[in-house]
């Protein structure tokens, strides 16, 4: 029985591209999403050639709300597609002090608002098929914010959370969902926001093939988050552990003692 059909954002290149290889090899068709015509036919005429699997070329700029709109449209009415790889993502050449306001809106479009939106859209179809699978490319830096920049660290933790929480939501419909949270990883994306990838120390970068490898087999596993750079993964279970065990905290009808202005300051 055939696994389905995958439909992959930013597709053309690095990450997204190393997934459309490695599905389609695992039998799957595959629906190729991104901005870059040529460089999309390219792979696709490789992968039919070498795999044998039906692939799709949609062209589209996910920051323009018409084009996200048609892919949005293609996962409603695909009624093969069982995977959605939310890839597409860019990074940005400076922070959020010297960006201008066009360049952050552009950020948190395809960061942000294009993968919750396509992620919606799969869910809706997904769960009325009873089954399916999201994938989510997050940022290890969803969880080390003051390392590099801010606002590109915030998208990413926007993807993290958004994972956990719709992996909460649909768990009881037949539906996995997984965040992946690559650190330095060997792409594209560093020469495009104007940073130099060979400047991090060279046991820092992840090479993109190893890094979709590792991702795919925590899937296959079941992971809802995973991160193939950590070794230790008890540190990740122990944050997660900590958060868990202070959410009956959060919400309380006093503040806590340590806010209470005592009479004697109040006095002062």
């Amino acid at each position: 029985m055939s696994p389905g059909t995958a439909l992959i954002t930013g597709a053309s290149t690095g990450i997204g591209a190393i997934y459309a290889d490695r599905l389609a090899r695992r039998g799957r068709d595959l629906v190729l999403v991104a901005r870059d015509v040529t460089r999309l036919e390219a792979l696709a005429a490789r992968l039919r050639s070498e795999t044998g699997a039906r692939v799709d070329v949609l062209p589209a700029d996910l920051s323009d709300r018409s084009q996200l709109a048609k892919v949005e449209a293609r996962i409603a009415s695909d009624e093969t597609l069982t995977l959605l790889v939310n890839n597409a993502g860019i990074s940005l050449e400076g922070t959020l002090i010297d960006t201008p306001a066009v360049t952050i809106e552009h950020l948190i479009a395809i960061n942000v608002t294009a993968p919750t939106l396509l992620a919606g859209a799969a869910v809706r179809a997904f769960a009325a098929r009873g089954a399916g699978g999201i994938i989510n490319l997050s940022s290890v830096l969803a969880l080390a914010p003051e390392m590099f920049d801010g606002t590109y660290s915030a998208t990413k933790a926007f993807i993290l959370n958004l994972t956990q929480g719709l992996a909460k939501e649909v768990a009881d419909k037949g539906i996995r969902v997984q965040a992946v949270l690559p650190g330095a990883t060997r792409t594209e994306i560093w020469a495009r926001s104007g940073k130099d990838i060979d400047s991090f120390p060279a046991e820092w970068v992840m090479d993109a093939s190893d890094l979709v490898d590792a991702a795919l087999l925590g899937f296959d596993r079941g992971e809802t988050v995973t991160i193939p750079p950590l070794a230790d993964e008890a540190k990740w279970h122990a944050i997660q552990e900590a958060r868990l065990a202070m959410a009956s905290e959060l919400s309380r009808r006093d503040v806590a003692p340590r806010y209470r202005v005592s009479a004697e300051s109040a006095a002062v």
